[in-house]
């Protein structure tokens, strides 16, 4: 015996019932056809970050070290990376970003090593809001740039002592410039500013996937879409418990060096 929906529909709902059961049926295919006309926003990350299929360092970066006397509340200063502290760049210069609680320090200092060899490339001291958030660096041109497939070692030092500057909490960690492919480099050339953070989330390039979304946060505060978009990346690597915090324009810096 053959069931029609709507003999289905009357056996679901029993016999007295199933005139009023029609109101429903009627509203799920209401609903089914507006979900179907009203697609997933460009630039939503549908997935979150897929890391790379290539494998890391083979020693993920460390944390926090030293003392955190400086810091008000039990959060610390949180890089936005990936869990293994590492992550890949296209670019000569990329942006990066840590989440700053409340501490006395009024300043920081950026340092960017060579991985192979501990030796200081570049070195900058940061202003530091009196506020807490999510703050943001992007290599000057004066910095040296990246070379491809290079890895890097970033560290931001709390600057709580300036006399004892070994007590000054640090943390860190790792970024490797890649070269993209030529179909990757289509993509993004003929693709839209708003779907740029779910391409590069999806190439697993940490970096410019934070940065484009950053971007449109920093453009538009209040866009529902991308708020949503910047805390699902952050949300598929782990950082929940800092990815409601407010974006603040921050920091410059107030010297520099490279080396």
């Amino acid at each position: 015996m053959k069931f029609t929906p709507a003999s289905l529909l009357m056996i679901a709902c029993g016999l007295p019932l199933y005139y009023n059961c029609l109101p429903i049926a009627a509203f799920a295919a209401q609903k089914t056809q507006v979900q179907s006309a009203n697609p997933k926003p460009d630039g939503l990350i549908s997935q979150g970050f897929k890391p790379p299929k290539r494998k890391g360092p083979p020693v993920s970066a460390g944390g926090a070290t030293r003392g955190t006397v400086c810091i008000q509340g039990k959060q610390l200063v949180t890089p936005l990376t990936p869990a293994s502290k590492w992550g890949l760049t296209f670019a000569q210069r990329p942006q990066f970003f840590w989440y700053l609680p409340l501490s006395s320090a009024k300043t920081a200092q950026f340092l960017l090593l060579s991985e192979a060899d501990k030796k200081i490339l570049y070195e900058t001291t940061l202003s530091l809001p009196n506020q807490s958030g999510i703050v943001s660096y992007n290599l000057p041109e004066n910095a040296p740039a990246l070379e491809i497939n290079k890895t890097y070692r970033w560290l931001l030092v709390l600057v709580c002592d300036s006399e004892d500057f070994s007590t000054n909490p640090r943390f860190e960690g790792l970024v490797e410039r890649v070269q993209p492919e030529a179909s990757l480099s289509q993509k993004l050339a003929n693709a839209d500013a708003k779907k740029l953070p779910a391409i590069y989330a999806e190439a697993g390039i940490w970096y410019e996937a934070l940065s484009a979304i950053a971007q449109q946060r920093y453009s538009n505060p209040r866009n529902v879409h991308s708020m949503l978009g910047w805390r699902q990346l952050l949300n598929s690597v782990g950082l929940n418990a800092i990815a409601s915090q407010p974006l603040l324009d921050c920091c410059q810096a107030e010297n520099s060096a490279s080396k």
